[in-house]
């Protein structure tokens, strides 16, 4: 995140991209192999599946099913035989998670992860926030009808009957689309950071909605302009004036908002830390990140996370093999995703 109020410019670099010379019947049976017998070559799992892309994975467990349906006994038919279930029956823990979540195409792993957010005892506010609040809308309209395909409910109505107040409606917002990225219009970014001033610092209390209405609205270009115009009003940027005014999923869900106009990599740098941070690690959140944004900007934020924490992301990572908290195949496994330092 910029505090200099500055919206950064990047081209997105992942760190996973296709394989060259890539061939899928040549991999299944690869991983066959490596699964076959007494024991599991870890290694050749993690060798194939996190250096392929998502549409190579997908061609793979074709292939798998091609070449290794099995003939059931007193059957004249070939069942398909899943690369998924056969992964998941030989692996185990954080490893197995990393390498499922690799396998789904991004979409359909997103929704996973929302559900799993939702159908738990409460709700986890920061996973909803993660994935809702910091990704373009044609991201989360993939993620949407993902999660309706799977669970045959859609993803704003189980997300209305998990939240409330201001915090459902922002995240209803960003599922519906309302923001206007064609937007820039200075003298009205002038009003509204006006407005905002008036709904938080310059009032008793503060008018939450007036916030989430008006943030939830802004295309990345026209919040830019609110955000320096706020800064010229109150002296503070946006971020600081939220802090001291709100606080809870509310404040998390707007705070990434406002990260992601500026730096999106940044912001994920930032989760990212929060994950390793102090005692244990959120190994949830360390591979949904790593997982979800590999063939995507990863790289970007591998530059963001040394360039905010004075550390590479691939050390901090083998860090917490040393602290106990990753260790052996689910540790090179994130490290094959992450590449070099």
């Amino acid at each position: 995140m910029s505090l200099s109020g500055d919206m950064e410019e990047y081209a997105e670099v992942p760190t996973v991209v296709p394989a060259a010379n890539f061939d899928a019947v040549a991999d299944a049976h690869a991983l066959r192999a490596a699964m076959k017998g007494f024991g599991t070559d870890e290694q050749v799992i993690i060798d194939i599946l996190c250096q392929r892309s998502n549409a190579q994975r997908q061609a793979i467990t074709e292939a798998y099913k091609k070449e290794f349906g099995r003939v059931e006994e007193g059957s004249n038919k070939k069942p398909r035989q899943d690369l998924i279930a056969d992964l998941k029956s030989e692996l185990g823990g954080n490893f197995e998670n990393v390498i499922i979540g690799l396998m789904l195409p991004t979409d359909e792993y997103c929704a996973k992860q929302l559900y799993k957010a939702m159908k738990g005892i409460g709700t986890s506010d920061d996973v909803l926030v993660e994935i809702l609040c910091s990704r373009p809308y044609d991201e989360i309209v993939q993620i949407a009808a993902a999660y309706e395909k799977l669970y045959g409910s859609s993803l704003e109505a189980d997300i209305q009957g998990d939240t409330s107040g201001p915090f459902q409606r922002l995240l209803v917002m960003a599922l519906q689309g309302l923001r206007d990225n064609y937007a820039y219009d200075p003298a009205k970014a002038e009003e509204q950071a006006q407005i905002l001033y008036n709904a938080g610092e310059g009032t008793v209390g503060t008018d939450e909605n007036a916030f989430v209405e008006i943030l939830g609205h802004a295309g990345q270009r026209h919040a830019y302009l609110i955000f320096q115009e706020y800064k010229k009003i109150s002296g503070k940027t946006i971020e600081q004036a939220m802090e001291s005014e709100m606080s809870g999923e509310l404040l998390h869900g707007l705070l990434a908002m406002v990260k992601t106009v500026h730096n999106r990599p940044a912001y994920f740098a930032e989760r990212l830390e929060a994950a390793m941070k102090g005692l244990g690690t959120d190994d949830d959140a360390l591979i949904r990140i790593i997982v979800s944004r590999c063939e995507i900007d990863l790289a970007n934020i591998k530059f963001e996370y040394e360039r905010m924490h004075g550390k590479t992301l691939l050390s901090a990572v083998k860090s917490e093999e040393e602290a106990g908290e990753t260790s052996g195949d689910y540790r090179n496994a994130l490290l094959a995703l992450i590449g070099s330092a």
